[in-house]
């Protein structure tokens, strides 16, 4: 299946991953631009607009941890809905559930295959431009609009991650299954080998933030103890 091309973003302090990066992301056919601290990415971010950055944790100025958090709190949709891939050379489970949190789309530990690093990033693009089958899934107030990549809660858009919005859409699809969280492991984050149960856990407490009206009693995305999560029939 063909690449879905678009504009990138790299933001990375280390001239040379950057440029590795560059290197097998423009064999895919994407624009690639390069910086090398937190406070050009947020220029370049705006100035811009990709379509997804691949943000470094650990850089100057600003570093990628808050690049990520100033981008999703940005009220321009155009800017808070960037698909964002973090790379960092923090390998501890909560540096990634924390990148995850405030909004990552994706996460990987250095040392990066430049390979897979492009793989989920077609895969990332695929979900968020179009990757989708052609109809709007609705469970009560809830819409899942998979060619739109939106989602609606009694008429009022949410933005979600892509992440949040594949978890979304697979429960949506059939309302009153049990899916375990390795069955959305698998469904979800494909060929991912480095996430683990507490990853799932982590995007549906951020997915429920933002779509119930009490996140303690969710009234879309249920818990079912010993199981998994399902979404529920209304």
């Amino acid at each position: 299946m063909r690449a879905v091309t678009a504009r990138i973003l790299v933001a990375d302090d280390d001239p040379k991953h950057a440029q590795l990066i560059r290197l097998y992301l423009e064999r895919e056919g994407h624009q690639v631009l390069t910086v090398g601290d937190g406070r050009a990415a947020l220029e370049q971010a705006r100035a811009r607009r990709p379509d997804l950055i691949v943000l470094d944790v650990m850089m100057p100025l600003v570093d990628g941890l808050d690049v990520c958090r100033i981008l999703r709190a940005d009220p321009d949709a155009a800017m808070s809905d960037m698909a964002i891939v973090m790379v960092t050379a923090r390998s501890a489970e909560n540096d990634m559930l924390l990148g995850l949190d405030i909004g990552a789309d994706d996460y990987l530990s250095k040392p990066v295959s430049p390979r897979e690093l492009t793989a989920r990033i077609r895969a990332l693009l695929r979900r968020t431009r179009g990757g989708g089958d052609a109809e709007v899934l609705r469970v009560g107030g809830l819409e899942v609009d998979g060619p739109r990549f939106e989602v609606r809660v009694d008429g009022a858009p949410i933005r979600l991650t892509a992440k949040e919005f594949g978890i979304l859409e697979l429960l949506a699809r059939e309302p009153g299954r049990v899916f375990t969280r390795a069955q959305i492991l698998d469904k979800t984050f494909g060929f991912e080998n480095d996430v683990s149960d507490r990853t799932v856990d982590a995007h549906v407490v951020n997915l429920r933030r933002k779509i119930e009206k009490d996140p303690a009693e969710p009234r879309y995305v249920q818990t079912v103890y010993g199981r998994g999560y399902r979404m529920a029939e209304q």
